[in-house]
């Protein structure tokens, strides 16, 4: 802006937007890194346990779901506030110090229409289930099954499937509908 420009409210709600838009691409692109990062780092400690035969490094999984699942789940939610914060604060505001006859911003409710969004959502949350409770609690569970089972890995086992149970019930109680 040159210095000569005024500053008026208007300028300073596009320049928010303009910054909250990108947050918004920038914890979009990590969110959905950290899906492939979990995938990656699960599979090759699947890779290490079937190599070294050592069952108990199964355990090494649930903690790698939890970690980046919370971090994903965390992501996500600040990607639809941006998004809620967009459709009912910046852009009422906005539309109103402009005089717009219409929605500003539009495109933040147009693609909340689409028919087929409700489906694609909870696919979404059946592959945020599966990556970050379903696998680890494979992973668990053939532990618990397997001869390396001693008292104390038993215990952590356990307090890893109470924190995934919670971090589930977190997922299913983000999930945009």
């Amino acid at each position: 802006m040159a210095a000569t420009e005024e500053v008026t409210e208007s300028r300073l709600l596009l320049a928010e937007y303009d910054r909250i838009k990108e947050e918004q691409r920038t914890r979009i692109g990590f969110r959905d890194n950290l899906l492939y990062f979990t995938l990656a780092a699960s599979t090759a400690v699947l890779a290490i346990t079937v190599h070294s035969g050592q069952v108990q490094l199964l355990l090494a999984v649930p903690v790698i779901c939890l970690v980046l699942g919370w971090a994903y789940l965390v992501n996500d939610e600040k990607i639809s506030a941006v998004g809620r914060y967009i459709r009912d604060q910046l852009g009422p505001r906005l539309a109103e110090l402009s005089g717009a006859h219409g929605e500003v911003f539009g495109w933040e409710t147009y693609h909340r229409g689409d028919s087929s969004r409700t489906t694609r959502k909870r696919l979404q949350t059946a592959v945020d289930l599966f990556t970050y409770l379903a696998l680890p609690m494979v992973c668990v569970t053939a532990f618990w099954c397997s001869p390396a089972v001693q008292s104390l890995l038993v215990i952590v086992s356990l307090a890893q499937t109470v924190a995934l149970a919670v971090l589930g019930w977190q997922f299913l109680r983000y999930a945009e509908r």
